[in-house]
């Protein structure tokens, strides 16, 4: 890593450990993608390939990310997928615009999607070719990684082996110099949400609690039933932030619950281009970005 990296590193290091915002995620990928475009108010029949899907997604995310009120100001970090990265924004790099233009530190997501259910949860399937992966993300300048696993019931075994694979594959991220935002999301609607809950955060400090001193990790969370549970992961020396997921709720509710907990900033997908529409004006587009962007920031700074 050159001497410019290296500053760069230093700079989006201080930026999401220290400072106030949210992050934003701008990562969803294929099964996901026709939802996010349909909330947009794009339909099925604006495309007809996979590569007009993928442009229409990068093209809503381009509108986001050039929008007045997406800067490095209240949305501290984003999170994008890897055709994003791979992507550009008036002729720059996504990364390096998001960074060098508007200040926000560049996330790459590097899952592939998730296993079938076993022992109540999903796994997350097998990330091959990651170490390449990684190896561009570093070249790109992304600063980070997220990777998303799923909890559907309170059961020990399972919720052992997400969080388990989670680290394993953190400390590969971390041997690439990157850091890596751990996500193990537990499922809202469940009936034993609050007792997965327990054993997910058992299993979090025993993981942060084997690291070796010079190391950190990001975690990703769904809020928690008990507000400020998670408190002890947010105060330990192993994390540097830890965000929350809107998972499904509203923005309201959402940022209601966020506030709730003392030191956990938004990582909102969904809940962030709630009211977003291609048919908007760019004066509305961003009018409804900007208000949306103030609230999540607010509830972030908030508990």
């Amino acid at each position: 890593m050159d001497m410019a990296m290296m500053a760069d590193n230093k700079a989006m290091a201080q930026q999401m450990s220290q400072k106030a915002g949210f992050i934003a995620a701008l990562d969803q990928s294929g099964g996901s993608t026709p939802k996010a475009l349909r909330q947009y108010g794009v339909d099925e029949s604006a495309w007809s390939t996979e590569e007009e899907m993928y442009g229409l997604i990068h093209d809503m995310r381009a509108r986001i990310i050039k929008s007045p009120a997406f800067t490095g100001e209240k949305v501290i970090g984003a999170i994008l997928f890897e055709r994003t990265m791979d992507g550009a924004i008036d002729g720059i790099p996504t990364a390096e615009y998001l960074w060098t233009k508007r200040g926000v530190v560049p996330f790459l997501k590097v899952d592939k999607g998730l296993e079938a259910a076993k022992e109540g949860v999903q796994l997350m399937k097998p990330i091959t070719g990651l170490d390449a992966l990684l190896t561009r993300a570093v070249a790109k300048g992304i600063f980070g990684t997220k990777m998303r696993s799923v909890i559907d019931a309170a059961n020990p075994a399972g919720i052992a082996a997400v969080v388990a694979q989670q680290f394993e594959v953190g400390k590969q991220i971390l041997s690439h110099g990157l850091m890596p935002i751990i996500e193990p999301e537990v499922t809202i609607s469940i009936a034993d949400k609050a007792e997965a809950e327990e054993i997910l955060r058992s299993e979090i400090l025993k993981q942060l609690d084997a690291l070796p001193s010079n190391q950190q990790v990001m975690l990703k969370l769904t809020l928690p039933t008990v507000a400020n549970f998670y408190k002890p992961l947010v105060d330990h020396p192993r994390v540097m932030r830890v965000v929350a997921l809107s998972g499904g709720y509203s923005r309201e509710v959402a940022c209601q619950k966020l506030g709730e907990n003392t030191g956990i900033i938004a990582s909102f997908s969904r809940a962030l281009t709630e009211g977003l529409s291609a048919q908007q004006s760019d004066a509305d587009f961003d009018t409804v970005l900007a208000e949306t962007i103030n609230i999540t920031c607010e509830a972030s700074k908030a508990g």
